[in-house]
């Protein structure tokens, strides 16, 4: 029952008048083809008139979006899903009004995409709706902005090149946030403060759990981290550098092993298969005071009242819907930085480096994310046959993905090492 082309739309952007549904809207103006058939849709139909004619500046010529007000009742979720081939999600935080949005999708073989970080909640949407999604063919990947599309295509496609290149499967891959400027938005600090308020601890630790999202059990590692990184956070890498802990790391590692998973496992990157992530640093007292500052940060929000003093502060920083200025997005860029070592059963076994890097608004391009996955489902059938349907990953989507990404300024890119007469980790 998956969604078919007599659909009255290509797409609905639900939440277009919240900070990144905004940035989408404006890159499916700009970028996305002219004949596209699509709506905003969201509580206010004044907001998102409001949104319809600021963006209506960027390209007057083309197909201008239809505004379908909608309360986020299950029954208003159903219509909307029922008239969309896709719908775009942008309503967070995921965990407190986005449920019955997967749900209505899921039930009706509408193609579901979101830019979530919320690992617990995208557990629960997993084994509450990843066999009707499947069953009814609709392919609904979640967590396909910052969080997790750059280290989950990473990750892809270093397997991808040492498969190719080297005939092997991937041992492990140690990825890094080697660069970022950027500023989070109110819905984002919202969204980090208001989890444990949901969820309990028994339900954060299944979710987090190593291989939590992964349809197969995952393989015991081979590739241990070190007692010195366990426990000060530090690692050495000798083509990214010192590195520590990374707040973002846990839910794009659960996207990758879910990934893995998905693709087969052991026929895939690989039986042995780790990845890691952290955050380069300047140097290992830097790495350590980060790893202890986070530790008694995650410490803190386990407190009720000093979660709710973090709420109050994140609300006057930006409230939820806003962020930083045009100007100051200009500014802001990421790149990753990752490394994977081929299984090759050698004292000096081959590399490969790959690099994610954009230049710009971080929230824009998590906006084009989105836009750009919509394009590969809805454009690409054999595909979206291939896949089936359920709840899956961003490199899933694989090369058509990645080309599309390209075109609209993302730097991706892994290569293979040159051979080595020592072994490059310390």
């Amino acid at each position: 029952m998956a969604a078919s082309s007599s659909r009255k739309y290509d797409l609905i952007l639900l939440g277009a008048t919240g900070h990144t549904g905004k940035l989408c809207a404006e890159h499916i103006t700009k970028s996305l083809p002219t004949d596209l058939k699509w709506a905003v849709s969201g509580r206010s139909y004044e907001r998102l008139s409001a949104v319809v004619e600021e963006i209506k500046t960027y390209n007057p010529d083309r197909i201008q979006p239809v505004v379908e007000a909608a309360t986020l009742s299950l029954d208003d979720l159903r219509s909307l899903a029922q008239k969309t081939r896709l719908v775009l999600n942008t309503v967070g935080p995921y965990f407190r009004y986005s449920s019955p949005v997967v749900q209505a999708c899921a039930e009706n073989g509408t193609h579901y995409l979101d830019v979530t970080g919320e690992s617990p909640w995208v557990y629960e949407m997993i084994q509450k709706y990843h066999d009707t999604a499947k069953a009814n063919g609709a392919i609904m990947i979640p967590q396909i902005g910052m969080e997790s599309a750059p280290s989950d295509l990473l990750a892809w496609s270093l397997a991808r090149v040492i498969k190719e290149k080297l005939s092997q499967n991937t041992k492990e891959v140690v990825a890094s946030i080697h660069e970022i400027h950027s500023q989070p938005s109110g819905g984002t600090l919202a969204t980090v403060v208001g989890l444990l308020d949901h969820y309990s601890l028994g339900e954060m630790m299944r979710a987090s759990a190593p291989w939590a999202l992964s349809p197969i059990p995952g393989p015991k590692s081979s590739a241990a981290v070190s007692l010195k990184t366990k426990m000060l956070g530090v690692r050495y890498e000798q083509d990214l550098g010192t590195l520590t802990t990374s707040i973002t790391a846990g839910p794009n590692v659960a996207i990758v092993q879910r990934t893995w998973g998905l693709l087969g496992g052991p026929k895939s990157y690989g039986p042995n298969f780790q990845y890691h992530e952290y955050m380069r640093v300047k140097n290992s007292l830097a790495g350590v005071i980060i790893h202890f500052a986070l530790s008694l940060g995650l410490f803190a929000l386990a407190m009720p009242p000093l979660r709710w003093l973090l709420q109050y502060a994140a609300h006057n920083f930006h409230a939820p819907g806003q962020g930083t200025s045009k100007a100051d997005a200009a500014e802001e860029m990421l790149e990753l930085r990752a490394v994977a070592e081929a299984d090759d059963g050698s004292s000096h076994p081959r590399m490969a480096m790959a690099k994610f890097r954009y230049d710009g608004s971080i929230y824009y391009m998590t906006g084009v994310f989105l836009a750009e996955a919509a394009m590969v489902i809805l454009k690409n059938d054999g595909l979206v046959k291939e896949l089936g349907g359920g709840l899956l990953t961003p490199a899933m989507l694989g090369q058509p993905f990645v080309d599309r990404l390209r075109n609209a300024g993302v730097i991706l890119e892994s290569r293979i090492m040159p051979e080595r007469t020592t072994n490059p980790k310390q």
